[in-house]
């Protein structure tokens, strides 16, 4: 799972600080529960050398409401110049977390891409949709989703009752409006897709109008389109529809990971383009060798299982070893210890590898941790022979 649109928002040769903690305030005690939060955060933090500046700007932002209800987490990174991300997580994390570090906590920014699905919401008439592009959790805390309503040109949109030929006629104009109508809708989505680039188009409303605009639509929207029934334009807030969104958008999250687990397994039973195991995937991220960096939910974290694990960094992020003779060799700085998931993970962000979190079929990694590769090593000149 590709997350640079998370990444290029924040500098990777800063101090910045990235807290991951539950936001929820479903009860009276909200407020307070969530402040208690803070303050164990800020603790930390504390000891990890957090400026008082940093440290103010950062109190004031997790103390502020997200307006999102349930039960929810929230993502918070900061640097020098004040916030620079603030956004939902479609779950509470098992424990909260606060990291100093240079750069960010790459795998809680992987965390947050794992949860995310950008999808556009069509809401279908026979005179045209209400459009709407979402990220599933919400994107930024106090952001709005963008919305847009196309309407059609085409207006005999009513059959009549009766027969003869007068009937026929009108019947036939307003098959006519109802697929010009199609046409123009389909004509924006169409546009939408390919400048906004959405996982998932949804389509719902009035049946006959979904089944047209679905026909008129260009091959990439339809090859992302998801039929929900139950919504419709001007409807309001509907529970039962909203459930059934959640439920597609939860499909396609196991969609996604699954392809990638699936092709990891074909790779490493074939013992080619995939590797698992701490030292073999440092070896692959050293040699900007990985295409999409794997790691079981432990590891994700928070707190991840390999924070109490040190590997040894030099100057630059692809310069680590579990040993640190082996940076000495490599590097012209000083080799120094680094927790196992943030060097790990801005390894990997530097070569812009994706990462997927596995949930259920952990068994198949070593240490929680494989990666599919670039190339095949076992190619002489390093590249995979086509066929």
């Amino acid at each position: 799972m590709h997350f640079q649109w998370l990444t290029e928002q924040l500098p990777s040769d800063e101090v910045l600080a990235t807290v991951v903690m539950d936001a929820s305030r479903d009860t009276e005690s909200g407020d307070r529960t969530v402040a208690a939060r803070w303050s164990e955060l800020r603790r930390s933090l504390d000891s990890q050398g957090l400026s008082k500046e940093m440290a103010a700007v950062l109190e004031e932002q997790a103390l502020q409401p997200t307006r999102a209800s349930g039960s929810h987490g929230r993502l918070i990174v900061a640097g020098e110049s004040g916030i620079l991300m603030d956004r939902l997580l479609l779950f509470a994390p098992r424990k909260d977390e606060a990291v100093l570090s240079i750069g960010p906590d790459v795998f809680a920014l992987a965390r947050e891409a794992d949860d995310t699905v950008r999808y556009l919401l069509a809401e279908i008439d026979r005179t045209g949709a209400d459009v709407t592009l979402y990220d599933s959790t919400s994107g930024a805390v106090g952001g709005e989703p963008h919305r847009e309503s196309v309407d059609g040109e085409h207006d005999v949109l009513n059959k009549i009752r009766g027969g003869g030929l007068s009937h026929r006629r009108i019947e036939s104009r307003v098959e006519d409006s109802w697929e010009r109508n199609a046409e123009t809708v389909a004509s924006e989505l169409d546009r939408i897709v390919l400048e906004r680039r959405p996982d998932l188009l949804v389509v719902t409303g009035d049946v006959r109008a979904v089944a047209l605009v679905q026909g008129a639509l260009g091959a990439p929207a339809r090859e992302i389109t998801e039929h929900v029934p139950g919504g419709a334009r001007n409807n309001g807030v509907n529970g039962a529809f909203e459930t059934r969104v959640d439920e597609a958008l939860e499909a396609f999250r196991v969609r996604r990971r699954g392809g990638t687990i699936d092709r990891f397994r074909q790779e490493l039973g074939r013992n080619a383009m995939a590797v698992t195991g701490t030292n073999r995937v440092l070896d692959a991220l050293r040699k900007a060798q990985v295409e999409e960096l794997l790691i079981s939910d432990e590891v994700a974290g928070p707190v991840s299982s390999l924070a109490d694990v040190k590997v040894w960094v030099g100057d630059k992020p692809l310069e680590l070893s579990m040993h640190r003779d082996e940076i000495r060799q490599l590097s012209s700085g000083d080799a120094r210890a680094r927790r196992a998931d943030l060097a790990l993970g801005t390894a990997a962000a530097v070569q812009d590898a994706g990462i997927t979190i596995v949930y259920h079929d952990d068994d198949v990694l070593t240490d929680g941790i494989g990666a599919l590769l670039r190339w095949d090593p076992s190619k002489p000149s390093g590249v995979v022979e086509p066929g």
